[in-house]
């Protein structure tokens, strides 16, 4: 089992993407724990009378030459909220590294596809790092409603090759991730998603009608992070899971999907 640090991180920067997402980065005086892509944290939300629980967010990236850990956050109610009024210097209290980690194929030169749809792509750009400094190619296909609605393309761009789809064709190709053309011109050994829930399960009946190695990283509500409160649980061939413990990241055929 992973060891869990409670960390007291100073924030470095808190950029605003749009106005709906801001990026969150933290350092600490003291070297970062490892961390490893696909995991998440638990961050307390301080200053709020009106909120009790900490907010689960994805890993983005570490970067480890200036010991820093990126949280990539979407505005949605009032305890994101108030994170996002976080300054240089701010203190936040955070809880990680929690849950598993995405599985490298097992493959000689395989070729991977990473699609992540939205702020839902936030942990593929930490494990496209980690792909790329193992050696591997690997082609990442990013979905968004619009081109303004598309997160850290220019950050995905330095580890491999990205491709577009927006539904109302602003940039990239016209329609849903699984309409892109690469899906059916180029045969992939290992495909990871993460996104919204629909988005996921296309992407795994995509993978699953062509026999492809597919994990997913869920975004189920997780309000301890370590099981137990029980709100996160998911059905899977073994019954009942939690994902904070069990996930976040499940290969397709362990889902009652």
């Amino acid at each position: 089992m992973t060891k869990k640090f409670m960390l007291d991180l100073i924030v470095v920067e808190n950029i605003f993407l749009n106005n709906q997402h801001f990026l969150l980065k933290l350092s600490s005086k003291q070297p970062l724990p490892e961390l490893l892509p696909g995991q998440f944290a638990e961050l307390r939300v301080d200053g709020s009378s009106e909120v009790f629980l900490r907010r689960p967010v994805s890993i983005n990236f570490v970067n480890k030459s200036l010991n820093q850990v990126w949280f990539l956050i979407q505005i949605k109610g009032k305890g994101t909220l108030q994170l996002s009024k976080l300054q240089p210097n701010d203190q936040l209290n955070v809880l990680m590294p929690l849950g598993n980690t995405f599985t490298l194929p097992t493959l000689s030169n395989p070729k991977i596809l990473l699609i992540g749809g939205g702020v839902g792509a936030a942990p593929l750009l930490y494990w496209s790092s980690y792909l790329k400094n193992k050696g591997h190619d690997i082609t990442i296909l990013l979905g968004a409603r619009s081109k303004e609605h598309l997160l850290q393309v220019c950050e995905f761009e330095q580890f491999g090759n990205v491709l577009i789809t927006t539904e109302d064709g602003t940039d990239g190709e016209k329609g849903y991730v699984t309409d892109h053309s690469v899906l059916k011109t180029t045969r992939f050994d290992a495909v990871y998603t993460c996104g919204p829930t629909p988005m996921m399960k296309a992407v795994a009946r995509w993978a699953a009608s062509e026999n492809v190695f597919c994990e997913v990283s869920l975004e189920n509500t997780m309000a301890c992070g370590i099981g137990a409160c029980l709100c996160c649980v998911t059905d899977s061939i073994d019954g009942n899971v939690c994902v904070c413990t069990e996930g976040p990241v499940f290969n397709i055929t362990k889902l009652k999907w």
